[in-house]
């Protein structure tokens, strides 16, 4: 079941999305050689919980920590480490702020220092895919608008979509109805419609885009070991447009 959200919801999650967009724009600063994805899963808990919110997915069906840290082949859910971060990684971090009760998804990908040019297309192009999905958020658009403008643009360059992750609808509770695939066909699936609130976040491979697990049953990696990167935000979709709740500008 789809739970459409009042206006007085959304901005509810609108607060918690700019709570997370701020956490990210810290980041830009912080990511850099020699640092830790444990130091950075530290900062951002501290930051969150000091300003009144909580790192939702902490304790998530027994998740240990307040992000994921996602690093080069990793396509998402890593653990935070204490092997420091190197020149020319990339590294996603993806977090779920809970504040007053409503949620906020967003993660993003960073470069670590000087990067390839390989992975700075990669991350180039899965932003490109990340927005090219908000421009079918539309009243009476379907789900399969949104898929299939992110599949198109990433295969018309060589770049494969992940299938076995999609965006979700969120609310009071992490993952909601409908789920949002990052591939299909236009024109079908479910229809939008006013008071969806929701995430679209591609995950775009270098390689092929099948992946293998870790043994700690969360991490997903690439089949192939070649790069990965994210780009996610939630979405609201008002009588006004499309909202960006996690907005970072």
């Amino acid at each position: 079941m789809i739970i459409l959200k009042t206006d007085e919801q959304i901005e509810k999650m609108h607060k918690a999305g700019k709570l997370l967009a701020s956490v990210h724009r810290e980041l830009r600063n912080i990511i850099k050689p020699g640092v830790t994805t444990m130091e950075l899963d530290q900062f951002v808990e501290n930051y969150i919980t000091e300003r009144g919110a909580y790192p939702e997915q902490k304790g998530y069906n027994g998740f240990p920590y307040s992000i994921c840290a996602s690093i080069n082949d990793e396509i998402c859910h890593g653990f935070p480490r204490n092997e420091k971060l190197v020149e020319g990684d990339i590294l996603t971090v993806d977090m779920v702020v809970n504040l007053d009760g409503y949620l906020a998804d967003s993660a993003w990908s960073y470069g670590v220092g000087e990067i390839s040019k390989e992975k700075q297309d990669l991350l180039d192009v899965t932003k490109e895919c990340l927005y090219k999905g908000i421009e079918q958020v539309k009243v009476g658009n379907r789900l399969g608008d949104i898929g299939h403008a992110i599949q198109s643009y990433a295969e018309s360059l060589g770049y494969s979509v992940v299938r076995d992750f999609i965006g979700h609808g969120i609310g009071k509770d992490m993952h909601e109805e409908p789920q949002v695939l990052h591939y299909g066909r236009p024109g079908r699936g479910l229809r939008l419609m006013e008071g969806m609130v929701f995430t679209i976040e591609p995950m775009i491979n270098i390689g092929k885009y099948n992946i293998k697990m870790d043994d700690n049953k969360w991490t997903a990696r690439t089949i192939d070991g070649k790069m990965s990167a994210q780009y996610e935000h939630t979405l609201a979709l008002t009588k006004n447009g499309v909202i960006i709740l996690t907005a970072q500008d």
